[in-house]
C-alpha cells in the first residue's frame, strides 16, 4: 500500500493570509526561465536584493545551488529534469505558504513542467518571467563555459544545443535581457508587483 494512504494533511494554525497581513505584502513565485546565460540568477538576485532593502520577506532558489543539496541525486536526462522542477515547485509552494516572495532561477525548458508548478499554486501566485535572449548572445556570455563544453560533446542533453527549450506561450513578464539593463529589468518586475498589488 502507498505510504500516502497513511498520511493526512495537517492545516496550519497560522494561515498564509495571516502572514500576508503581518508582512504587509502578498507572497508569490517569480519563476525565471530562459536559456543558460540569459541572466536568470543575476536578475533573481537583483530583485531579491531590492526586496530585502524594502524589508520584504524573500528568498532565491537557484538551479546550481539546489543541485548541490536537495537535487544532487538528479542528472540531466529528461526524466531527471522533470523531477528537478517538480521538487522545486513543491519547495517554492512552501515558501509561498510561509508568506514570502520566492524567486526561482532554473532553465526549466519544458512548458508542461512549468504548467505543473503553476497548477500547484493559487491564481496569480505563479509569475512566469521569461528572459528572452538570443542563443548567440548567451553563448557569447557563457559565464560557466557550458556552451563550449556542449559544442565539444563534453555535456550531453544541453538545452539550446542538444536538448530543446520550449518558450513560454503566455508568460506574465517577458524581458529581453540583451536589450535592457539589469536595473531596467528589476523596475519592470516591480511595476508588475505594483500593478497586481503584491507589494
Amino acid at each position: 500500500m502507498e505510504a500516502t494512504n497513511h498520511i493526512t494533511w495537517h492545516h496550519s494554525t497560522v494561515t498564509k493570509e495571516n502572514r500576508h497581513v503581518l508582512n504587509g505584502h502578498k507572497s508569490c513565485v517569480l519563476w525565471f526561465t530562459g536559456l543558460s546565460g540569459s541572466g536568470k540568477s543575476t536578475l533573481a538576485n537583483a530583485v531579491d536584493y531590492k526586496l530585502f532593502q524594502l524589508g520584504v520577506s524573500s528568498y532565491v532558489l537557484d538551479g546550481d545551488n539546489i543541485r548541490h543539496g536537495l537535487n544532487r541525486d538528479l542528472g540531466f536526462r529528461v526524466e531527471d529534469r522533470k523531477e528537478n522542477i517538480r521538487r522545486i515547485g513543491e519547495v517554492a509552494k512552501l515558501f509561498v505558504d510561509s508568506g514570502q516572495i520566492v524567486s526561482t532561477a532554473f532553465i526549466s525548458p519544458f512548458r508542461e513542467d512549468r504548467e505543473i508548478v503553476r497548477n500547484m499554486l493559487e491564481p496569480e501566485e505563479f509569475i512566469e518571467v521569461y528572459l528572452h535572449c538570443p542563443i548567440q548572445i548567451c553563448e557569447k556570455r557563457d559565464p560557466k563555459g557550458l556552451y563550449q563544453k556542449a559544442r565539444n560533446g563534453k555535456i550531453a542533453d544541453f538545452t539550446g544545443i542538444s536538448s530543446p527549450y520550449e518558450t513560454p506561450d503566455d508568460p506574465e513578464i517577458t524581458i529581453n535581457t540583451d536589450q535592457i539593463t539589469i536595473q531596467q529589468s528589476v523596475e519592470k518586475i516591480f511595476s508588475y508587483f505594483k500593478e497586481k498589488q503584491i507589494l
